[in-house]
């Protein structure tokens, strides 16, 4: 069932966000984006059908303009995917009191207030399409949590902990789920040896790609019976 409502996705300017977006639209989806930084390519995402709007989810002023933005340009929508992700280490960060308050506040704050906020607009959309979805990306380290990643870590598990919470509260109009990937695709600047440490931490020893993320999603969104479920996208880590 092609959908005619919007659907977002936070932090879609870059890497899974913008595979998602690309492939979306390609399906006939309208898609809005948001980016928090400038990037040169933002023009040629518009040209493209994406509508790229600028929002800052690490403080409470940045999600209220947000909110406020999508309330005043939108009736209703069919989505949302909450991508937008923080990545810092306790070994990097100069004050973990403030990394405590920073992944909590990009992976847990700002989706539940604008979860919150756009109830109404996702029971527009269901009503205009059938159906209306929330995805939350959480991470394979939900299940094992991270030495070296506390508060990333537990942050994303309060995420997870979301998507029953919010599944529960807006059935049987939207469905929401979670994704849970562990290492999608490598960055540009990894080395040989990490790659290969990486590699041997699933059972398939494979980096599947951004596409497999994006047939998730696909999955979710014609889904009509789940709810209040996470896909896990590990190649096997758990059994390792």
């Amino acid at each position: 069932m092609m959908r005619k409502m919007p659907i977002i996705i936070t932090g879609g300017a870059q890497r899974l966000g913008l595979a998602c977006a690309k492939s979306l639209v390609a399906q006939g989806y309208r898609v809005i984006i948001t980016y928090r930084r400038e990037r040169k390519d933002l023009a040629e995402l518009e040209a493209q059908g994406i509508t790229c709007v600028q929002a800052d989810f690490s403080t409470s002023s940045g999600v209220d303009a947000f909110i406020d933005k999508i309330r005043t340009e939108y009736s209703a929508l069919g989505g949302i995917i909450h991508n937008a992700s923080e990545w810092e280490s306790e070994e990097s960060s100069a004050d973990t009191a403030i990394l405590m308050e920073k992944m909590w506040q990009v992976h847990v704050f700002a989706p539940y207030r604008i979860n919150l906020a756009f109830e109404g607009l996702l029971c527009a959309g269901s009503e205009r399409d059938g159906q209306s979805d929330i995805i939350h990306m959480t991470d394979y380290v939900v299940e094992k949590g991270s030495d070296k990643h506390i508060a990333y870590a537990s942050s994303k598990a309060g995420l997870a902990n979301l998507t029953c919470s919010f599944a529960k509260r807006f059935a049987p109009k939207i469905k929401v789920n979670a994704i849970a990937p562990s290492l999608l695709m490598f960055n540009d600047s990894d080395d040989e040896e990490y790659r290969a440490n990486a590699l041997n931490k699933s059972l398939l020893h494979k980096v599947p790609g951004e596409q497999e993320g994006v047939l998730a999603v696909k999955y979710i969104l014609d889904s009509q019976y789940m709810t209040g479920r996470t896909l896990s996208l590990d190649g096997g880590r758990h059994l390792v």
